[in-house]
């Protein structure tokens, strides 16, 4: 059957897009082997990645759904201490047992299932939370989910097996032994494939018809549920979800350092991600992105101000709801404006065609 131009057309797109960022990829890992990109540099772009991962997890509850979670740096927390604990446990020596279980050079291979497992880890931990939270409506969710990332924090803080307060520190051992196999920069490359699968499986998730039924409670709980939308299901299957692709960028965030403590993920860290999210617009899978790289940017520019910056960043958000609530992008993703962008500049040439609003 022959398909349609539309459909053509974008297929065509989609192969085009697919392409850039394969050639990108590829184009950034040659440079950074090569020694272009000197260690600030990977560092900061595996930061905007990392960002992009726990900004769009954030955007799935805050975003999509309307529900207000104030507390993710906590599930972040739990993708970060379980995938390193079973990073040190197979792949390098460690307190724990000495030996590793399995050859250090399999971490070229196991290192994402490790990330994953993580994941998996905070989404059990999201769901624990999600359990009771849903049965409640409006604010209390926020209320919640601080006093679960507290929670976290304290129990991370009283387990002297992961370091306690003093931090866990070797995942850099993991590291080391894949670019010892292949001598590559593994957590940049990683790090740009999680990038990319959390993305995709975000945007194919809210454009399916389990994502409308998650949009669905945005715009009225109520009437959601009067069209048959199971509206508790819908709740804990996001919010497991984005609990889990945040214990994905908490894994990858703990092997990018090769050390991690309790306050690397406190109130600030979910702070972090809810200005990342206000900033590029709630429910916009594009605004994430696009604020990610401009945040992580931002907080390279305020490093030098030390604890400072933590007055300029919660300000930002106040401006932010004050000036622009809807953020960069609204609700509305990139092709949208580009398109209107585009509209707009041939209306600009006289041509007759209006731009529309």
């Amino acid at each position: 059957m022959a398909l349609s131009p539309d459909i053509k057309t974008k297929q065509k797109t989609q192969l085009q897009i697919i392409l850039a960022i394969v050639i990108g990829m590829a184009v950034v890992v040659f440079l950074a082997a090569i020694g272009v990109l000197n260690q600030y540099i990977q560092t900061v772009i595996m930061s905007i990645g990392i960002n992009i991962i726990f900004a769009s997890s954030l955007n799935i509850v805050n975003g999509y759904m309307g529900e207000f979670s104030c507390g993710h740096g906590g599930f972040m927390a739990v993708g970060a201490y379980v995938s390193s604990v079973l990073s040190l446990l197979l792949f390098t020596e460690n307190k724990f047992i000495g030996h590793p279980l399995l050859p250090p050079q399999t971490a070229l291979f196991l290192f994402p299932v490790v990330i994953i497992i993580g994941g998996f880890a905070a989404a059990l931990a999201g769901l624990l939370v999600a359990i009771p939270s849903f049965k409640t409506r409006d604010d209390y969710l926020a209320i919640i989910t601080i006093a679960a990332n507290y929670i976290i924090m304290t129990a991370i803080n009283n387990i002297p097996a992961v370091g306690a307060s003093r931090g866990l520190m070797g995942m850099k051992g993991t590291v080391f032994a894949m670019s010892d196999l292949i001598p590559l920069p593994w957590m940049l490359i990683w790090i740009m494939v999680f990038v990319v699968v959390c993305v995709v499986a975000i945007k194919r998730l809210m454009g399916s018809v389990l994502g409308k039924g998650i949009s669905a409670i945005r715009y009225d709980e109520i009437s959601a549920e009067i069209m048959s939308v199971n509206t508790n299901q819908m709740k804990l299957l996001a919010f497991m979800f984005s609990s889990g692709l945040a214990g994905v960028a908490g894994g990858l965030f703990a092997h990018m350092l090769g050390f991690v403590n309790p306050s690397s993920f406190n109130i600030m860290k979910s702070t972090e991600g809810m200005v990342m999210v206000y900033l590029g617009g709630m429910g916009s899978l594009s605004g994430s992105v696009l604020s990610a790289v401009l945040f992580t940017f931002l907080l390279e520019l305020l490093r030098p101000l030390q604890i400072l910056k933590w007055v300029f960043i919660p300000l930002l958000l106040i401006l932010l709801m004050q000036f622009r609530p809807e953020g960069l992008m609204g609700n509305r993703e990139l092709p949208e404006v580009w398109a209107k962008l585009k509209l707009s500049f041939r209306g600009g040439k006289g041509n007759g065609i209006s731009s529309g609003n």
